[in-house]
């Protein structure tokens, strides 16, 4: 069963595509676009903050890889969102975007002094990956304080979700420290007793794939080694735990579901003295917040058949849906079939592959299919895709970055679009490749 707020999103997706194809924002002049919706992010926003009201201080921020679009970072830090950065490009979207100093936290396994030093200087929370990491801060620091809170990520080795490539608590994950590796947990226990400084614990344990008891179970891992950090010194060394983020999204249907709500109810149950107010959290949410609000909707180009199979050939591949292109078991996206004028197709089915524009056999967003039979001109829309997909491009065979438009729905019905992002032009793709040193190699000489 749907909810009535998934059926509202559904109706709203659907009433924005038709748009999108009156409008002209999609069709043959527009071959492919990206499509988010306002309102639902923001319904996610309201939800995480619903779920986690209690008597413990909570900073969510925004994972800014999961959508690093400057407009969509706005909107989050405008609802009152924090931002997690792991580049120095995202931390400049981050604060192109408006979110002050003390709503980031840089997260990255590789940060080099020139990227460490303005954060520090600004007061910008980090959190430290290893302990190479915290003598270079050492370093950096020479005897003054830090700006701003400063974590050390811990690896608590629970384990691996579903998608080995999405969990980040297995035993040889490159992130963090590893807890269970001989003498990791007192080497842990000395850094903090050496570090006045240092008053942050991290952990995530994955996203996708990854079942809510096995996130809650590193979390607890954290919370304990905290517990006893702070007893071992005497005092509450430790005020702040950033639990990530990773709430998996449903990619079978309409429905969010596991909610926020059942993510805090499972860390209630496995963690109680998370939520007493002793320590600050931070989470670092991104996929959730945006997947379900997002739509990546493409003209049918030519439709064929091969070994009895048909195949719709679209232009939204790899260069927008890398991950299902190449996991497409990991990662399989619901598929819609719009007719020429945006309408929802009825009629006759087919079993059915969606291809995209990319030149390798795999490039498929969803294969063998029950759909609605497909012509030249329909619109096939892929759902679901408003977290890594179109705001995260693959530039494989030059292919143009596509636009990316906001949309709302107002009291009479009516879709009201925002863009987001220009489509790149064919221009910008030669000039992005090199163009202005064409000649650099045949110039170099034979000396």
């Amino acid at each position: 069963m749907t909810s009535g707020s998934a059926h509202q999103r559904g109706s709203a997706r659907e009433a924005a595509l038709a748009r999108a194809v009156e409008d002209g924002l999609l069709g043959p002049g527009a071959p492919l676009v990206g499509l988010l919706d306002v309102d639902g992010v923001l319904a996610a926003v309201d939800a995480l903050n619903e779920a986690f009201e209690g008597p413990a201080t909570v900073h969510h921020t925004f994972a800014a890889k999961a959508c690093g679009l400057v407009p969509v970072l706005r909107l989050l830090a405008d609802a009152g969102m924090g931002c997690e950065v792991a580049s120095p490009g995202e931390l400049e979207q981050a604060l192109a975007a408006g979110f002050p100093y003390d709503r980031l936290v840089f997260d990255s396994p590789a940060k080099t002094v020139e990227e460490l030093e303005p954060a520090l200087a600004h007061g910008i929370a980090i959190n430290l990956d290893n302990f190479q990491e915290l003598a270079r801060v050492d370093r950096l620091l020479a005897g003054r304080e830090p700006a701003g809170p400063i974590g050390l990520r811990v690896n608590p080795q629970v384990g691996a979700g579903a998608i080995g490539a999405m969990s980040t608590a297995t035993a040889t994950s490159k992130f963090g420290v590893a807890l269970r590796d001989p003498g990791a947990v007192d080497a842990v226990i000395d850094a903090f007793a050496r570090r006045p400084w240092l008053n942050r614990l991290h952990a995530h344990v994955g996203s996708q794939g990854c079942p809510l008891p096995l996130i809650a179970q590193g979390i607890r891992a954290a919370y304990e080694l905290a517990e006893r950090i702070n007893a071992q010194l005497g005092h509450a060394r430790i005020t702040g735990l950033d639990i990530g983020g990773g709430l998996p999204v449903n990619f079978a249907g309409e429905d969010d579901r596991p909610t926020y709500a059942d993510y805090v109810a499972e860390l209630r149950s496995a963690v109680p003295g998370l939520f007493d107010g002793r320590y600050t959290l931070v989470t670092e949410f991104g996929r959730s917040l945006l997947a379900k609000s997002g739509t990546i909707g493409t003209v049918v180009e030519y439709t064929k058949s091969a070994g009895g199979r048909q195949i719709a050939v679209t232009h939204a591949g790899a260069q927008v849906a890398a991950r299902t292109v190449f996991m497409p078991e990991s990662w399989p996206l619901r598929v819609g079939v719009f007719d020429a004028s945006g309408h929802p197709k009825q009629g006759p089915t087919e079993i059915v592959d969606i291809a995209g524009p990319c030149c390798f056999a795999g490039d498929l967003t969803a294969s063998g299919r029950e759909l609605p039979v497909i012509e030249p001109g329909d619109v096939v829309a892929l759902y679901d895709t408003g977290a890594y997909y179109f705001s995260s491009h693959f530039s494989y065979n030059s292919l143009p970055r596509p636009a990316v438009y906001g949309y709302r729905t107002g009291t009479d019905g009516r879709v009201r679009f925002a863009l987001v992002r220009e489509a790149q032009s064919v221009r910008e793709v030669v000039e992005e490749s090199g163009l202005a040193h064409a000649d650099a190699l045949v110039g170099l000489g034979t000396e």
